[in-house]
């Protein structure tokens, strides 16, 4: 950037300082480098596509949970005056990336337009049909904001590599936040070393920026006015009443359609959905039936909630793919049952592996403590 900072740098800066002020704090130490960033990079993208040599580079915004760093790309997104802008959150990116993976692998390959290059080996089907699926996701994007990335599933690490290498070779600015550096990821030590040419490719082509402040903004008190996610609430079986609900009756019962199967619920209202933690996190549900449930219901009811050291490890997986969900698309979601954090062992991999979904719980509400139980 020139000595003379661009109008579209200090429109962005002072965009960043109104909503922090409109939020009631302001910026801490560690949101600066990032802020500052994302102002330059606001300003590389008021110039036309076709003036610039090559696109901007790509950001990789990384740190603990809770350190502002969806409201960071959120409100850098929101300043652009650009239409050709993107937001996705990874769960619902990677839902959609896979089923056009499987519609272009299964259907005639057509002649179309592409504006990257192809590979095609890979065992998610070839490198065409993800080229095809991501042309489709973005259309004429200029600057998508990839939000919560993470790779933990070895089965899908060849198709996120995919994913990396397409989104990076075109003309088009990737913006992402994760609460792991570059090298963290995949960290199974069993398959860290899949996504190592991945990680190589994160680390050359993109400035990678740590956001790692001492404040966990999700902890402070809420500010008036809130509403969907942080409407929830943690409760004791019992204590129902405490958030304007009423336990299911039997008649209530039914199945509810989801990603291609159907799942019992104990209770199916005009804008709410009861289900028990066996069914939804016990039983073998994804995240695309997650995202469905959200698309139909403002309210998730779920009860038979244990401390998830008591669950298995698949159903704590799920269980923190559906908080996940739930806060990204700012539903409701009532717990029912024991502190599911309750008990993890302090410094251990499994409270690692948990960070981010305690921090998003600490949104919920809490009852009062009863001396009685």
């Amino acid at each position: 950037m020139t000595n003379r900072a661009g109008k579209q740098y200090e429109s962005m800066r002072a965009h960043f300082l109104r909503a922090a002020e409109q939020r009631g704090f302001t910026l801490d130490p560690a949101q600066e480098p990032p802020v500052e960033r994302l102002s330059r990079l606001a300003d590389e993208l008021a110039h036309p596509a076709w003036r610039l040599r090559r696109p901007p580079r790509h950001l990789y915004l990384w740190g603990p949970v809770g350190r502002g760093k969806s409201w960071l790309v959120d409100t850098f997104l929101d300043g652009l005056p650009t239409p050709r802008k993107r937001r996705l959150h990874f769960h619902d990116f990677f839902r959609r990336l896979h089923e056009g993976v499987a519609h272009h692998t299964a259907g005639p390959h057509p002649e179309g337009r592409h504006t990257g290059s192809r590979h095609t080996d890979g065992p998610h089907g070839d490198g065409a049909a993800v080229d095809r699926a991501v042309d489709e996701l973005l259309g004429d994007c200029r600057i998508l904001v990839f939000d919560e990335f993470h790779a933990h599933d070895a089965g899908d690490a060849m198709l996120v590599a995919r994913l990396f290498r397409t989104l990076l070779d075109r003309r088009i600015t990737l913006v992402t936040t994760s609460n792991y550096p570059p090298a963290g990821l995949m960290p199974d030590p069993l398959y860290h070393h899949l996504f190592e040419p991945t990680i190589r490719l994160i680390e050359e082509r993109m400035d990678v920026i740590d956001v790692s402040g001492p404040v966990d903004f999700r902890r402070r008190p809420r500010p008036e006015g809130t509403h969907g996610f942080a409407l929830g609430a943690l409760l004791h079986p019992g204590d129902e009443a405490a958030a304007g609900l009423t336990p299911p009756r039997a008649e209530e019962a039914a199945p509810v359609a989801v990603h291609h199967h159907e799942l019992p619920a104990r209770a199916v209202r005009d804008d709410l959905v009861w289900f028990g933690f066996a069914e939804l996190c016990e039983g073998r549900t994804a995240v695309p039936d997650y995202l469905a449930l959200a698309d139909r219901f403002p309210t998730l009811v779920l009860d038979g909630v244990p401390p998830l050291t008591e669950a298995s490890p698949d159903a704590r997986q799920r269980f923190a793919n559906l908080v996940d969900v739930c806060c990204d698309r700012d539903l409701r979601l009532v717990l029912i049952g024991a502190d599911p954090m309750a008990g993890l062992p302090a410094g251990s991999t499994l409270q690692r592996d948990l960070d981010r979904t305690a921090s998003r719980l600490a949104l919920l509400r809490q009852p009062a403590a009863d001396p009685a139980r």
